[in-house]
């Protein structure tokens, strides 16, 4: 049995370090175009959003370190996919709204920072006045 065991982790830790050489794309593009938003919204925004729904993401270490560096990956490519605040004076009016009301709808739901987001970044928890201000911004 613990021959066994001995293997499976001898085999556990050789793909954890073989995962490190799988490239990973963490980038930033140069698009940087700012929201119209009062200033009080434009830092709830930026502190709470913008590290999965704009270009500028903040890559933290272990966005460096295998498994956790594709599913990072993947979170931001998503995020980015459905709401862009660095691509926003590209979004068609009709756009822009549906947009808008999606926000609401994550924001009154709480889905939005995702729960397992907040406790690596708790300065994106969004307090009551935090949601409300988006809210009445995004009506």
């Amino acid at each position: 049995m613990m021959k066994w065991i001995k293997k499976i982790v001898m085999f556990l830790v050789i793909a954890l370090v073989a995962m490190q050489f799988i490239p990973v794309e963490r980038s930033n593009p140069s698009d940087r175009n700012q929201i119209t938003a009062p200033p009080e919204v434009k830092t709830i925004l930026r502190r709470a959003c913008y590290d999965c729904h704009s270009n500028e993401t903040r890559w933290p270490w272990y966005a460096r370190v295998a498994p956790i560096s594709f599913w990072l990956s993947h979170d931001v490519k998503e995020g980015r996919k459905e709401v862009n605040f660095s691509i926003w004076d590209r979004y068609d009016e009709r756009r822009k709204n549906r947009k808008l009301k999606e926000i609401v709808k994550e924001v009154k739901d709480g889905d939005m920072p995702p729960w397992y987001y907040v406790p690596v970044h708790a300065d994106a928890k969004l307090s009551q006045g935090d949601g409300e201000a988006i809210v009445k911004w995004a009506k």
